[in-house]
């Protein structure tokens, strides 16, 4: 949502757009620091006794932030709302897990990742549409509103809360530690803290070079959430043709690279900018799935504390990198930025390459 948004924040604040970023980074840091604790705290007291409250937090958060007296007022706001993110997305595939029925899990969790696309999507145009039309506080109001609508729905549907006796925090950890689930945690911190860093200041760069406005700045985001849905849509078949899901990986990271580094290091024109936007987000919608369903597989019994843990280490990569490339991007350094972002998707890629290496060819259909 904050991809159209850094200039209209930046003058509300009375800031610059790279102070703005540190929304982002409040919000990361708190992320990557809670995650794997709520992660084993929703194995011992249940999912809806997690996902309710976080829900109310991320609506007061978006509040707190809409009628932030000050930037920093709204930098703190945005830690609460990086712990209600942290009981989110990891408790709903948890959730899943435990709810649906096997053959069913795999199309459960492509809805709720197709849920996250679809916001990713309409975020930007959203935003941009009611920055110009009311002010910057409308989109964080909205955001307040559907998170307080969802939550009355959640208290409807979501089963009982089950309390369990979990894994201790030291053995769920020593996992972490292991090669097979090490590699594709760093892989996926790479490359995904590089691609949303990338995302949040693709409006920046789209307003500097083609003079849109907010709207049509958050319009033209919204290719890249068009081909992250594309992408979400066609990784089963491509599994299919790969035949293992580190190889689709490979092709994506790759994709990525080059879409990403093409956008930010070249003068395109405004169609072509979109179209590589799209194709980066198609992209990263092949390459999230596959990732999380390699590491799902390899966790067995601990993947929930490892899911969890994997969103520490992206949003730690973002919490870096966010403030570096919006003050690059802010002085017109998009070259560099595309050097930065560049050796992160190429560590990923590495990365990757040698995980593949690493294991044998029949684990990930085994896994399946």
């Amino acid at each position: 949502m904050l991809a159209p948004m850094l200039t209209p924040l930046a003058s509300a604040f009375a800031a610059k757009p790279a102070d703005i970023a540190w929304l982002v980074s409040a919000y990361a840091v708190s992320y990557a620091v809670l995650a794997p604790l709520i992660g084993l705290l929703s194995d011992r007291i249940g999912r809806r006794r997690l996902l309710l409250p976080a829900l109310a937090l991320f609506a007061a958060d978006a509040l707190a932030v809409a009628f932030a007296p000050s930037l920093t007022f709204a930098i703190i706001a945005r830690i609460l709302g990086g712990g209600a993110g942290a009981a989110l997305t990891p408790t709903a595939f948890a959730l899943i897990a435990e709810t649906v029925p096997e053959e069913r899990q795999a199309g459960a969790m492509g809805l709720v990742l197709f849920g996250l696309t679809l916001g990713i999507a309409t975020g930007p145009t959203f935003a941009g549409l009611l920055t110009d039309t009311f002010d910057w506080q409308a989109p964080f109001i909205a955001v307040a509103c559907g998170c307080l609508a969802v939550l009355v729905l959640a208290a409807r549907i979501l089963p009982p809360s089950v309390a369990r006796q979990g894994r201790s925090l030291k053995a769920s950890a020593a996992r972490l530690l292991d090669g097979a689930i090490l590699r594709p945690n760093l892989c996926k911190g790479f490359w995904l803290g590089a691609t949303i860093a990338g995302f949040l200041i693709s409006g920046e760069v789209l307003r500097n070079r083609y003079g849109l406005s907010t709207s049509m700045v958050g319009l033209s985001v919204t290719a890249f959430g068009v081909g992250l849905a594309a992408g979400n849509l066609a990784i089963g078949r491509f599994t299919i043709w790969a035949g293992r899901p580190e190889t689709v990986l490979v092709f994506a990271i790759a994709l990525i690279f080059v879409a990403q580094s093409t956008f930010l290091a070249t003068n395109p024109s405004l169609g072509l900018a979109i179209g590589l936007l799209a194709l980066w987000g198609f992209a990263s919608g092949l390459a999230a799935p596959a990732n999380t369903a390699i590491q799902a597989s390899r966790a067995g019994s601990d993947a929930g504390f490892v899911l969890a843990s994997s969103e520490s280490m992206n949003n730690g990569a973002l919490l870096v990198l966010a403030p570096i490339v919006a003050g690059w991007v802010g002085r017109g350094d998009t070259v560099g930025t595309a050097i930065l972002l560049g050796v992160c998707t190429l560590a990923a890629l590495g990365v990757n390459l040698a995980d593949r290496r690493s294991q044998p060819k029949a684990l990930p259909c085994e896994a399946n």
